[in-house]
């Protein structure tokens, strides 16, 4: 059975697609931006995308191969537009399990990490932010995030990934990254 997520047609949510889409790949123009959103289920004026782009506050910048591309301002109040920031998301994430994560427990597909009070919902934005296939979702409380992995025995797994990271934590910024597909907790094959 394939179950697929569905997101509403709210502001919110396409504003979320749209900062998604911007953040994985170079977009030039509304045009491209608009077939990209269609592609996804979003279907939008091109006022409508303009308004959008405005309101998450998408800059025209010079990617890489220097052409003009859109680009959003990254997280934590750093103004300055982002493009392509899957490894620093990583990167945050193994930070901040070495300096919030207490600890990880596994049931099913079901882990708990404890966290200092205060700290869950910014620790499960980091989570969330990194966008692992593997984990269906996040819940955040005060000092508890309950994370939702899809494989129904994922959890042990991904509690361990976490736990990993804390003690190394130190996985440095700089320490090369593996790729997304590779580094969720759930991409590796049962025997």
């Amino acid at each position: 059975m394939t179950t697929s997520a569905r997101a509403p047609l709210t502001k919110t949510a396409r504003h979320a697609k749209i900062i998604a889409l911007l953040e994985q790949q170079q977009v030039r123009s509304q045009t491209e931006l608009a077939d990209l959103l269609a592609i996804n289920g979003v279907h939008v004026t091109q006022g409508t995308l303009s308004r959008d782009l405005v309101d998450v506050g998408a800059l025209r910048v010079r990617g890489p191969d220097g052409h003009l591309v859109y680009a959003v301002p990254g997280e934590g109040g750093d103004r300055s537009p982002q493009q392509g920031e899957f490894a620093t998301f990583e990167a945050r994430l193994a930070r901040l399990c070495g300096e919030v994560l207490v600890s990880a427990e596994a049931s099913a597909n079901l882990v708990v990490l404890r966290t200092p009070p205060g700290a869950a919902q910014y620790f499960a934005s980091a989570i969330d932010r990194v966008g692992w296939d593997s984990i269906l979702g996040t819940l955040a409380g005060d000092d508890t995030v309950l994370l939702i992995t899809r494989s129904p025995e994922g959890g042990t797994r991904t509690a361990e990934q976490f736990l990993s990271m804390s003690r190394s934590n130190k996985w440095l910024a700089t320490q090369a990254l593996p790729n997304q597909a590779s580094s969720t907790p759930d991409s590796e094959e049962k025997d």
